[in-house]
């Protein structure tokens, strides 16, 4: 399970001494757990609360919806600290983007993302970007930020017309 691997890691880390590693990764299971208590809330709520420490463990999936979150705030917070000319803070977040990229797949490329979106821009114009880009996300699954998969899809519908 990733979670387990992450927290090995994260254990791996301290006895090194790795802090900018141990600080990421605490950073990180923090938000896991955040997600999990959420998880277990909305489990209480619905009445089934059958086994649920096992039902509001996050799957591998949603572990890694939770690293795609944090990485995102990482890249966002290096184009702010790069715009705003704070050199040492991009840098940090630089850091920890590195360390959290390795708990994700490989992203697939532009050509590849295009390929499973022809299909959905056949006959639609950028008026329907919104609805396309909720039905490319899905197509997609995760293997693309969603940064990329709106150039691609914005790139497509633009040539369509």
């Amino acid at each position: 399970m990733l979670k387990q691997i992450i927290e090995d890691n994260a254990r791996r880390a301290l006895k090194q001494k790795e802090e900018i590693v141990l600080q990421t990764l605490r950073m990180l299971l923090s938000s896991i757990r955040n997600r999990e208590i959420e998880k277990r809330a909305k489990i209480v709520k619905s009445g089934v609360a059958e086994n649920l420490d096992t039902a509001a463990q996050l799957t591998d999936n949603e572990t890694l919806e939770a690293i795609r979150s944090e990485v995102k705030k990482r890249r966002d917070a290096i184009a702010e600290y790069e715009k705003a000319n704070r050199p040492e803070l991009a840098e940090k977040e630089k850091k920890e983007f590195a360390i959290l990229q390795q708990y994700l797949p490989a992203e697939i490329s532009d050509e590849e993302i295009e390929k499973l979106l022809q299909p959905l821009v056949t006959g639609v114009s950028m008026k329907d970007f919104g609805r396309v880009m909720g039905a490319s996300m899905k197509v997609v699954s995760g293997r693309a930020s969603g940064d990329r998969v709106s150039a691609v899809l914005k790139r497509l519908l633009t040539e369509g017309n």
